[in-house]
């Protein structure tokens, strides 16, 4: 198996900085992309160090690397940003949401904090795989708000769980196989909050991931880019189906 992967990130039309951050490390089947937390001192510091971090330790754990091995550098870059936040903005905080995607020999592995998502687009169908962690999330599945009132709720920007926030991160976890054709979706909510899923899934069935990923961009600056939009398409090709046009690596990991 064979993977093709486009990531970009943008400030949008109204931010003056950009406080997403992403990584595409495709020889050890990781990517991922974080959102400094809006309206939090030193956003831009909190994703990148997010990133760093996971860096770090895939760069370490070589063919090692594992769903454990991620969640822990998250643990570790929480206690970090933490550290940071007391030390050096006087205890103002410095957080940052985060998805990290992870595939090891036909299985998916994701891990994430936050209202960043996960979107996969198989057989024609986009399902998020993700769940935000975010009050009017919590309030739908108490069946307390109407899923089509969410993204308009006054308190939709309101996040429940980040990276450098609390001393104790609850990292989410979801597994599963994955197989030939299928596209995932990692992206801010820059992108989401202007985009609807079903507009979403209309560029993703685009045959160049370079183009469904420039679309997705574009299509967000339209509708205004009020935050920083950040996304990495990540496909999954057979050996003998590869678009030559398509940046790919070959997919030969072990899974420890």
């Amino acid at each position: 198996m064979h993977i093709a992967f486009h990531a970009q990130s943008h400030k949008g039309l109204v931010r003056q900085l950009n406080e997403d951050a992403c990584l595409a490390m495709p020889e050890a089947g990781v990517w991922a992309v974080a959102d400094g937390m809006g309206g939090h001192a030193a956003g831009d510091v909190a994703s990148q160090m997010v990133m760093d971090m996971l860096k770090t330790v895939v760069d370490n754990a070589g063919e090692r690397i594992s769903p454990a091995l991620l969640q822990q550098a998250l643990q570790d870059a929480n206690q970090a940003l933490v550290k940071y936040s007391k030390q050096q903005l006087l205890g103002t905080l410095a957080g940052s949401t985060v998805v990290v995607l992870l595939i090891q020999q036909q299985h998916y592995h994701l891990l994430w904090a936050g209202d960043s998502r996960c979107y996969l687009l198989r057989d024609n169908q986009l399902i998020q795989l993700s769940h935000d962690h975010s009050q009017v999330n919590e309030m739908v599945a108490q069946g307390l708000l109407a899923a089509s009132e969410a993204e308009t709720h006054e308190l939709a920007n309101v996040i429940t769980r980040a990276v450098g926030v609390d001393t104790e991160l609850e990292v989410a976890i979801r597994s599963a196989a994955c197989r030939p054709g299928d596209l995932f979706l990692l992206c801010t909510d820059g992108l989401t909050k202007e985009l609807p899923d079903h507009e979403i899934h209309q560029y993703l069935q685009h045959d160049d991931i370079a183009d469904a990923s420039k679309a997705l961009l574009h299509s967000t600056l339209v509708a205004g880019a009020k935050d920083n939009v950040t996304s990495i398409l990540v496909k999954l090709h057979n050996s003998n189906n590869i678009n030559l046009n398509d940046k790919t690596i070959p997919l030969n990991l072990k899974i420890v």
